[in-house]
């Protein structure tokens, strides 16, 4: 179960959202929305336990995640809005490094199916340099192909994707909810996850 308490986040000497209260159970994914410079990606930075919230706690399973430190971290798989990949190695290297970063050590097979499926099966062994930025966008959505940790946060995920890629991500995000999995995203559109209702979360100040 994940936590937010009366949660706030400020820039600065500025408020950027507060009261934030919602609890998701396993199997539940959360939509977040919210006006422009609202703090989105603040919200999902405090969720991975990069920056600290103003007020408010998170608890993973009833444990304020500051105090879980590592542990909580490894629950985690994140991908933010930068698709992050370093431009002299290939797709299928730059893949090869965000799994063994997350503790996991695929095969080339392995690796070049997860990117067949998000429609890189010819683009595996380019620098990512020559990428478009769908592309690498794509590249950076394939870690969810073989992902094991229990809790996604995506921030805008749908961003810079065809509507082929956009099926499969859905998918991708219906089959890990349905393993008991959790996912917390934001997207300025729409969300549809096949037969699956998610919790809207819209920030305020």
């Amino acid at each position: 179960m994940l936590t937010l308490h009366d949660l706030a986040c400020a820039k600065g000497e500025r408020l950027l959202f507060k009261g934030v209260h919602c609890t998701l159970e396993r199997g539940a994914w959360l939509h977040v929305t919210g006006a422009n410079g609202i703090g989105k990606t603040s919200l999902l930075r405090l969720l991975c336990g990069l920056s600290p919230p103003a007020t408010g706690e998170i608890r993973w399973d009833g444990e304020p995640i500051q105090a879980l430190g590592e542990t909580w971290r490894r629950q985690l798989l994140y991908i933010g809005h930068d698709s992050g990949l370093q431009g002299m190695l290939s797709a299928r290297e730059n893949l090869r490094v965000a799994a063994a970063l997350a503790g996991s050590r695929p095969s080339d097979t392995e690796l070049t199916a997860a990117l067949a499926r998000l429609g890189l099966a010819g683009r595996a062994h380019l620098p990512a340099r020559f990428l478009s930025q769908g592309q690498k966008r794509r590249v950076a959505l394939a870690r969810l192909v073989d992902s094991t940790a229990p809790v996604w946060v995506l921030d805008e995920p749908f961003v810079a994707i065809d509507g082929e890629a956009l099926q499969v991500l859905s998918g991708l995000i219906a089959a890990h909810l349905e393993r008991g999995g959790l996912a917390v995203l934001t997207s300025h559109q729409a969300v549809d996850i096949p037969g699956r209702s998610g919790q809207l979360l819209e920030l305020t100040r």
